[in-house]
């Protein structure tokens, strides 16, 4: 609430200089009588009023700034936790011990394509494209296509600050003889 109350009292000194401004111009326009003020109380609420526009456009300027700068904050955040997913999918595929084909298999499954359409892409059969799924599958300990990418959506969604351990080296070499 602390910061807001600046914004705030900016708000409301636009919102008297606007009320001021448009009165006395509706005023004039539709012939209204209003008691005059003496000329010192007019030139000190015009100055005042004319502060408070220039104050709200200076503060209305550094708001426009700040969200800019944390929007391209946010996409750089953005743009680095897509790498990091593509880091998470290579490091996965390593763990796994995929070939060079099932790693393709894999990210466009990933990705939500069916298997005609990545049949399609890798110019081969469906065939081979399920026999390479269910390859993938049971290297990587699931059953099929939601539990691969729930994987994966686990360890990005892991907020305990837990790194997940590092694939044991033996075991990788193991699993790519079978």
């Amino acid at each position: 609430m602390r910061r807001a109350a600046p914004f705030i009292a900016i708000f409301l000194v636009q919102a008297f200089c606007a009320i001021f401004f448009v009165s006395d111009i509706l005023a004039s326009v539709l012939g209204i009588q209003t008691t005059p003020l003496s000329w010192e109380l007019r030139e000190l609420m015009e100055i005042g009023a004319s502060l408070g526009l220039v104050l709200g456009v200076v503060v209305g300027g550094m708001m426009l700034r700040r969200a800019l700068r944390d929007r391209h904050r946010a996409e750089e955040q953005l743009r680095r936790a897509s790498g990091a997913f593509m880091d998470l999918l290579q490091e996965r595929f390593a763990e796994w011990a995929l070939t060079p084909s099932e790693k393709d298999v894999a990210l466009f499954a990933i990705k939500g394509l069916s298997t005609a359409e990545i049949a399609a892409l890798r110019s081969t059969s469906e065939g081979t494209v399920k026999a390479q799924t269910n390859a993938i599958y049971r290297k990587a300990g699931v059953t099929g296509r939601p539990q691969l990418l729930s994987l994966f959506i686990d360890d990005l969604m892991r907020d305990d600050g837990a790194v997940r351990p590092m694939p044991d080296v033996a075991s990788a070499s193991v699993m790519s003889a079978k």
